[in-house]
């Protein structure tokens, strides 16, 4: 298979809300060149809400990653967190690198720390059965402290409810209330594991706010050692 110098695959969810830069399905987040592919009738609150409707629709995710792989992706990743249920069945595809959610950057960091914080779009839907498929040993998984965003929260309604506009100000104070909500209750965390996509817009100033490191896809450094990798290769 060839690969293009630098191209990351994006699967994305079938969305219409803004992405400012930062969100994942905004072409300049990662700082390489991307090719994004939709999943049509991939729901946000599907995806997110129902493991038994996002389970219906791997292979639509596979033919999306063998898509983006055959054209010459180096690497592919995912517009949503949730999409690790499928992480196994994704990766198993396509010889290519697939990091489907930062949720899987957890093993790495539990091996240092004794907890671990993660910021989620909905603390409800996130379940042990997806700390789980990143890789989070059974004996560990108390250790993953999870704040969700409020439901009825503007950015929340936005995201889930695949609205087509969003206050970036509003969104940005609602995300760091409820990541110093976290940071109160997990002071010894290292870092803050941003499950959503859609979060990484707002790092900076939850950074500023709780002196947390965050982290997301876009920090994952497995894609960006395949990135790095394929773009080094290109220049020899």
């Amino acid at each position: 298979m060839a690969y293009a110098p630098g191209l990351l695959g994006v699967v994305m969810l079938d969305t219409r809300f803004p992405r400012p830069l930062g969100d994942i399905g905004h072409p300049d987040s990662f700082g390489c060149a991307t090719r994004q592919c939709v999943v049509p009738g991939a729901w946000p609150c599907e995806v997110v809400g129902s493991p038994q409707a996002l389970h219906a629709m791997a292979p639509a995710f596979v033919h999306a990653v063998r898509q983006l792989a055959a054209q010459g992706a180096c690497a592919v990743t995912t517009s949503c967190g949730f999409l690790v249920l499928l992480q196994a069945v994704l990766q198993a595809a396509v010889p290519t690198v697939v990091r489907s959610s930062s949720l899987l950057q957890l093993p790495a960091l539990l091996r240092d720390a004794a907890q671990v914080a993660v910021l989620t779009v909905s603390a409800q839907a996130l379940t042990p059965a997806h700390l789980l498929a990143a890789g989070v040993p059974a004996a560990r998984l108390g250790d993953v402290v999870v704040q969700g965003m409020d439901p009825q929260s503007h950015f929340v309604q936005a995201i889930l409810g695949n609205q087509d506009a969003l206050d970036l100000q509003r969104a940005q104070a609602e995300v760091v209330a409820a990541a110093q909500l976290l940071r109160r209750r997990t002071p010894q965390s290292p870092a803050l594991v941003l499950e959503c996509t859609n979060l990484p817009p707002y790092a900076a100033a939850i950074e500023a706010a709780t002196g947390w490191r965050c982290l997301s896809l876009l920090d994952d450094p497995v894609l960006r050692a395949a990135i790095a990798t394929s773009s080094a290769g290109a220049a020899r």
